[in-house]
Protein backbone atom coordinates (compact mmCIF):
# COMPACT_ATOMS: atom_id res chain seq x y z
CA UNK A 1 0.00 0.00 0.00
CA UNK A 2 1.51 3.91 -0.79
CA UNK A 3 1.40 6.74 1.23
CA UNK A 4 -1.08 7.88 -0.85
CA UNK A 5 -3.40 4.72 0.45
CA UNK A 6 -3.30 5.14 3.48
CA UNK A 7 -3.60 8.99 3.50
CA UNK A 8 -6.76 8.51 1.34
CA UNK A 9 -7.95 5.55 4.06
CA UNK A 10 -6.99 8.50 7.05
CA UNK A 11 -9.41 11.20 5.17
CA UNK A 12 -11.92 8.93 5.14
CA UNK A 13 -11.82 7.58 7.98
CA UNK A 14 -10.54 11.44 10.04
CA UNK A 15 -12.93 11.20 12.59
CA UNK A 16 -11.75 8.38 14.57
CA UNK A 17 -8.60 9.27 14.52
CA UNK A 18 -9.48 12.58 15.87
CA UNK A 19 -12.41 11.21 17.52
CA UNK A 20 -10.99 8.66 20.27
CA UNK A 21 -7.81 10.78 21.14
CA UNK A 22 -10.14 13.27 21.90
CA UNK A 23 -12.34 11.72 23.76
CA UNK A 24 -9.75 9.92 25.46
CA UNK A 25 -7.87 13.21 26.89
CA UNK A 26 -11.18 14.57 27.84
CA UNK A 27 -11.72 11.83 29.87
CA UNK A 28 -8.59 12.05 31.62
CA UNK A 29 -9.06 15.80 31.67
CA UNK A 30 -12.23 15.67 33.06
CA UNK A 31 -10.76 12.67 36.25
CA UNK A 32 -7.62 15.10 36.54
CA UNK A 33 -9.76 18.38 37.07
CA UNK A 34 -12.80 17.68 39.17
CA UNK A 35 -10.38 15.14 41.33
CA UNK A 36 -10.01 16.99 44.91
CA UNK A 37 -7.16 19.27 45.18
CA UNK A 38 -4.01 17.88 46.35
CA UNK A 39 -1.42 19.22 48.47
CA UNK A 40 2.53 18.29 48.76
CA UNK A 41 5.49 19.14 50.79
CA UNK A 42 9.15 18.38 50.93
CA UNK A 43 11.53 17.42 53.43
CA UNK A 44 15.26 18.02 52.93
CA UNK A 45 17.90 15.29 54.14
CA UNK A 46 21.50 16.44 54.18
CA UNK A 47 23.99 14.28 56.45
CA UNK A 48 27.20 14.39 54.98
CA UNK A 49 29.07 12.98 58.26
CA UNK A 50 26.90 9.86 57.45
CA UNK A 51 28.58 9.68 54.32
CA UNK A 52 32.20 9.06 54.14
CA UNK A 53 32.69 11.21 57.41
CA UNK A 54 34.32 9.83 60.63
CA UNK A 55 31.30 8.90 61.77
CA UNK A 56 30.19 7.44 58.77
CA UNK A 57 31.67 4.06 59.40
CA UNK A 58 28.05 2.45 57.45
CA UNK A 59 28.21 3.74 54.41
CA UNK A 60 32.04 4.65 53.36
CA UNK A 61 33.85 4.20 49.48
CA UNK A 62 33.31 5.33 46.23
CA UNK A 63 29.32 4.23 46.01
CA UNK A 64 28.37 5.80 49.58
CA UNK A 65 25.91 8.25 48.63
CA UNK A 66 24.26 5.69 46.59
CA UNK A 67 23.91 3.25 49.46
CA UNK A 68 22.26 5.58 51.55
CA UNK A 69 20.07 6.87 49.38
CA UNK A 70 18.94 3.35 49.14
CA UNK A 71 18.63 2.47 52.88
CA UNK A 72 17.21 5.62 53.61
CA UNK A 73 14.33 5.04 50.79
CA UNK A 74 14.05 1.00 51.70
CA UNK A 75 13.44 2.36 55.44
CA UNK A 76 10.79 4.91 54.20
CA UNK A 77 8.45 2.55 52.77
CA UNK A 78 9.40 -0.24 55.43
CA UNK A 79 6.28 -1.47 57.13
CA UNK A 80 7.46 -0.94 61.21
CA UNK A 81 8.71 2.63 59.67
CA UNK A 82 5.34 2.80 57.72
CA UNK A 83 3.54 1.72 61.12
CA UNK A 84 5.25 3.88 63.13
CA UNK A 85 4.40 7.24 61.15
CA UNK A 86 0.93 5.95 60.97
CA UNK A 87 0.39 5.72 64.73
CA UNK A 88 2.07 9.49 64.81
CA UNK A 89 -0.15 11.14 62.26
CA UNK A 90 -3.02 9.16 62.12
CA UNK A 91 -2.66 8.46 58.57
CA UNK A 92 -3.04 4.91 57.30
CA UNK A 93 0.06 2.99 56.23
CA UNK A 94 -1.12 2.25 52.61
CA UNK A 95 -2.19 6.33 51.97
CA UNK A 96 1.71 6.97 52.83
CA UNK A 97 2.86 4.35 50.53
CA UNK A 98 1.31 6.06 47.96
CA UNK A 99 1.88 9.42 48.46
CA UNK A 100 5.84 9.46 49.59
CA UNK A 101 8.74 9.53 47.10
CA UNK A 102 12.15 9.56 47.62
CA UNK A 103 14.99 11.08 45.35
CA UNK A 104 18.93 11.72 44.98
CA UNK A 105 19.93 15.50 44.73
CA UNK A 106 22.38 14.70 41.61
CA UNK A 107 25.43 12.69 42.95
CA UNK A 108 25.37 13.84 46.35
CA UNK A 109 23.92 12.28 49.74
CA UNK A 110 21.17 15.09 49.99
CA UNK A 111 17.39 13.81 49.83
CA UNK A 112 14.58 15.10 49.06
CA UNK A 113 11.45 13.33 50.99
CA UNK A 114 8.12 14.84 49.04
CA UNK A 115 4.48 13.50 50.39
CA UNK A 116 0.97 14.58 48.28
CA UNK A 117 -1.89 13.96 49.88
CA UNK A 118 -5.61 15.89 49.84
CA UNK A 119 -5.26 17.04 53.69
CA UNK A 120 -2.72 19.92 53.92
CA UNK A 121 -2.73 19.86 57.47
CA UNK A 122 -1.24 16.15 57.35
CA UNK A 123 1.64 17.10 54.51
CA UNK A 124 4.14 18.48 57.48
CA UNK A 125 3.38 16.37 60.18
CA UNK A 126 3.92 13.12 58.18
CA UNK A 127 6.89 14.29 56.21
CA UNK A 128 8.61 15.30 60.10
CA UNK A 129 7.59 11.77 61.20
CA UNK A 130 8.74 10.08 58.10
CA UNK A 131 12.15 11.78 58.48
CA UNK A 132 12.30 11.19 62.23
CA UNK A 133 11.33 7.50 62.02
CA UNK A 134 13.51 6.82 59.17
CA UNK A 135 17.12 7.73 60.53
CA UNK A 136 15.97 6.39 64.23
CA UNK A 137 15.16 3.10 61.98
CA UNK A 138 18.79 3.37 60.00
CA UNK A 139 20.92 4.70 63.37
CA UNK A 140 19.37 4.55 66.38
CA UNK A 141 18.28 0.89 66.16
CA UNK A 142 22.65 0.72 65.72
CA UNK A 143 23.16 2.18 69.16
CA UNK A 144 20.82 -0.80 70.60
CA UNK A 145 22.22 -2.99 68.54
CA UNK A 146 25.34 -2.36 69.99
CA UNK A 147 24.87 -2.06 73.76
CA UNK A 148 23.26 -5.43 73.51
CA UNK A 149 27.06 -6.44 71.97
CA UNK A 150 28.69 -4.60 75.04
CA UNK A 151 26.77 -6.30 77.47
CA UNK A 152 26.64 -9.96 75.84
CA UNK A 153 30.77 -9.23 76.20
CA UNK A 154 30.61 -7.85 79.60
CA UNK A 155 28.74 -10.68 80.39
CA UNK A 156 31.34 -13.44 79.10
CA UNK A 157 34.22 -11.34 80.94
CA UNK A 158 32.49 -11.61 84.12
CA UNK A 159 31.83 -15.43 83.71
CA UNK A 160 35.68 -15.66 82.71
CA UNK A 161 37.14 -13.88 85.59
CA UNK A 162 34.21 -16.01 87.72
CA UNK A 163 35.68 -19.19 86.32
CA UNK A 164 39.17 -18.61 87.35
CA UNK A 165 38.32 -17.77 90.96
CA UNK A 166 36.64 -20.79 91.16
CA UNK A 167 39.57 -22.92 89.76
CA UNK A 168 42.27 -20.98 92.04
CA UNK A 169 39.53 -21.63 95.31
CA UNK A 170 39.50 -25.42 94.09
CA UNK A 171 43.51 -25.81 93.63
CA UNK A 172 43.68 -22.97 96.71
CA UNK A 173 46.78 -21.37 94.85
CA UNK A 174 46.01 -17.86 93.19
CA UNK A 175 47.97 -16.53 89.95
CA UNK A 176 49.75 -20.21 89.29
CA UNK A 177 51.16 -18.72 85.94
CA UNK A 178 53.00 -16.45 87.94
CA UNK A 179 54.25 -18.54 90.83
CA UNK A 180 55.21 -20.50 88.36
CA UNK A 181 57.58 -18.44 86.20
CA UNK A 182 59.02 -17.14 89.81
CA UNK A 183 59.81 -20.74 90.88
CA UNK A 184 61.78 -21.44 87.76
CA UNK A 185 63.54 -18.17 88.12
CA UNK A 186 64.29 -19.14 91.77
CA UNK A 187 65.12 -22.27 90.57
CA UNK A 188 67.87 -21.50 87.93
CA UNK A 189 69.28 -18.83 90.57
CA UNK A 190 69.44 -21.88 93.20
CA UNK A 191 71.47 -23.97 90.50
CA UNK A 192 74.05 -21.41 89.58
CA UNK A 193 74.60 -20.38 93.68
CA UNK A 194 75.26 -24.18 94.17
CA UNK A 195 77.63 -24.72 91.36
CA UNK A 196 79.45 -21.48 92.45
CA UNK A 197 79.60 -22.92 96.31
CA UNK A 198 80.74 -26.25 95.07
CA UNK A 199 83.53 -24.75 93.49
CA UNK A 200 84.65 -22.79 96.26
CA UNK A 201 84.46 -26.03 98.55
CA UNK A 202 81.07 -24.81 100.15
CA UNK A 203 79.85 -27.92 101.63
CA UNK A 204 77.46 -26.44 103.65
CA UNK A 205 76.29 -24.05 101.38
CA UNK A 206 75.86 -26.47 98.60
CA UNK A 207 73.75 -28.74 100.93
CA UNK A 208 71.15 -25.43 101.47
CA UNK A 209 71.19 -25.17 98.21
CA UNK A 210 70.06 -28.55 97.25
CA UNK A 211 67.43 -28.64 99.79
CA UNK A 212 66.21 -25.32 98.14
CA UNK A 213 66.41 -26.39 94.78
CA UNK A 214 64.49 -29.88 95.62
CA UNK A 215 61.90 -27.76 97.25
CA UNK A 216 61.30 -25.52 94.49
CA UNK A 217 61.23 -28.63 92.25
CA UNK A 218 58.81 -29.99 93.87
CA UNK A 219 56.37 -26.56 93.81
CA UNK A 220 57.24 -26.56 90.04
CA UNK A 221 56.14 -30.43 89.96
CA UNK A 222 52.82 -29.61 91.68
CA UNK A 223 51.82 -26.62 89.47
CA UNK A 224 52.74 -28.04 86.21
CA UNK A 225 49.83 -30.26 85.42
CA UNK A 226 47.35 -27.59 86.67
CA UNK A 227 48.86 -24.67 84.35
CA UNK A 228 47.29 -25.90 80.72
CA UNK A 229 43.72 -25.71 82.41
CA UNK A 230 44.87 -22.33 83.67
CA UNK A 231 45.79 -21.02 80.93
CA UNK A 232 42.94 -22.19 78.84
CA UNK A 233 40.91 -19.89 81.41
CA UNK A 234 43.31 -17.47 80.98
CA UNK A 235 42.48 -17.38 77.07
CA UNK A 236 39.22 -17.24 77.51
CA UNK A 237 39.03 -14.28 79.51
CA UNK A 238 41.47 -12.18 77.44
CA UNK A 239 39.63 -13.01 74.74
CA UNK A 240 36.45 -11.96 76.46
CA UNK A 241 38.13 -8.98 76.98
CA UNK A 242 38.94 -7.98 73.34
CA UNK A 243 35.59 -8.72 72.41
CA UNK A 244 34.46 -6.32 74.75
CA UNK A 245 36.94 -3.48 73.61
CA UNK A 246 35.78 -4.26 69.95
CA UNK A 247 31.80 -4.06 71.06
CA UNK A 248 32.99 -0.56 73.26
CA UNK A 249 34.37 0.67 69.89
CA UNK A 250 31.34 0.16 67.62
CA UNK A 251 28.99 1.36 70.27
CA UNK A 252 30.93 4.01 70.88
CA UNK A 253 30.71 4.27 66.64
CA UNK A 254 27.19 3.91 67.14
CA UNK A 255 26.17 6.92 69.30
CA UNK A 256 28.73 8.33 66.72
CA UNK A 257 26.07 8.06 64.03
CA UNK A 258 23.15 8.64 65.65
CA UNK A 259 24.44 12.14 67.05
CA UNK A 260 25.39 13.19 63.23
CA UNK A 261 22.07 11.76 61.94
CA UNK A 262 19.73 14.20 64.62
CA UNK A 263 16.79 14.75 62.65
CA UNK A 264 16.78 18.23 64.02
CA UNK A 265 20.19 18.78 62.77
CA UNK A 266 20.22 17.25 59.18
CA UNK A 267 16.56 17.75 58.13
CA UNK A 268 14.05 20.60 57.57
CA UNK A 269 10.81 20.82 56.05
CA UNK A 270 9.21 22.68 53.81
CA UNK A 271 5.61 24.53 54.13
CA UNK A 272 2.71 22.71 51.91
CA UNK A 273 1.65 23.88 48.36
CA UNK A 274 -1.37 23.06 46.33
CA UNK A 275 -0.44 20.47 43.26
CA UNK A 276 -0.32 22.28 39.92
CA UNK A 277 -3.64 21.34 38.10
CA UNK A 278 -2.40 22.21 34.98
CA UNK A 279 1.00 20.00 35.59
CA UNK A 280 -0.73 17.58 36.36
CA UNK A 281 -3.11 17.90 33.60
CA UNK A 282 0.11 18.04 31.26
CA UNK A 283 1.19 14.89 32.64
CA UNK A 284 -1.96 12.62 32.51
CA UNK A 285 -3.23 13.95 29.36
CA UNK A 286 -0.47 13.95 26.77
CA UNK A 287 0.14 10.46 27.27
CA UNK A 288 -3.69 9.80 27.32
CA UNK A 289 -3.89 11.39 24.38
CA UNK A 290 -1.04 9.61 22.78
CA UNK A 291 -2.40 5.90 23.64
CA UNK A 292 -6.08 7.31 22.24
CA UNK A 293 -4.20 8.41 18.55
CA UNK A 294 -2.11 5.18 18.64
CA UNK A 295 -5.95 3.20 19.67
CA UNK A 296 -7.56 5.10 16.39
CA UNK A 297 -5.12 4.45 14.25
CA UNK A 298 -5.48 0.67 15.13
CA UNK A 299 -9.33 0.67 14.65
CA UNK A 300 -9.11 2.63 11.64
CA UNK A 301 -6.60 -0.58 10.15
CA UNK A 302 -8.94 -2.98 11.48
CA UNK A 303 -11.98 -1.62 10.17
CA UNK A 304 -10.21 -1.04 6.67
CA UNK A 305 -9.25 -4.81 6.92
CA UNK A 306 -12.58 -5.71 7.19
CA UNK A 307 -14.06 -3.22 4.68
CA UNK A 308 -11.30 -4.61 1.93
CA UNK A 309 -12.25 -8.03 2.65
CA UNK A 310 -16.03 -7.65 2.51
CA UNK A 311 -15.57 -6.14 -0.76
CA UNK A 312 -13.15 -8.96 -1.85
CA UNK A 313 -16.54 -11.17 -0.96
CA UNK A 314 -18.90 -9.66 -2.99
CA UNK A 315 -17.67 -10.33 -6.59
CA UNK A 316 -17.30 -13.77 -6.08
CA UNK A 317 -20.48 -13.98 -4.86
CA UNK A 318 -22.24 -12.78 -7.72
CA UNK A 319 -20.10 -14.72 -10.12
CA UNK A 320 -20.89 -17.70 -8.53
CA UNK A 321 -24.72 -16.80 -8.64
CA UNK A 322 -24.67 -15.93 -11.89
CA UNK A 323 -26.98 -18.40 -14.78
CA UNK A 324 -24.97 -20.34 -17.61
CA UNK A 325 -25.69 -19.28 -20.96
CA UNK A 326 -27.24 -22.36 -23.29
CA UNK A 327 -24.46 -23.82 -26.01
CA UNK A 328 -27.12 -22.79 -28.63
CA UNK A 329 -26.85 -18.94 -28.02
CA UNK A 330 -23.30 -19.11 -26.93
CA UNK A 331 -22.43 -20.71 -30.73
CA UNK A 332 -24.72 -18.07 -32.35
CA UNK A 333 -22.79 -15.34 -30.78
CA UNK A 334 -19.57 -16.29 -32.33
CA UNK A 335 -18.75 -14.79 -35.71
Amino acid sequence: MEIVDYLRVARRRLWLLVGVPVLATGAAAAIVLLAPQQFSGTAYVAAPALVGGTAGTQYTGTQAANQFVAAFGAAVTSPRVLADVGADTGVPPERLRDGLAISQVGASSQLEVTYTAGDRATVAPVLTATTTRALAFLFSSQVGIATGEVEAANADVTAATRAIGEWEKANKVSQPDRIYQATLSELTSLRQQQLSMQAVGNGRGVDAATTAITAAQKKLDELGPKLPDYQALLAQRDAATNALSQAREGLQAARAQAQAADPKQVTSIGEAHEVSRLAELVRTALPVGGAGLLLGVLLVGVLELLSRGRAATRPAAASSAAPALPAETVTAARP
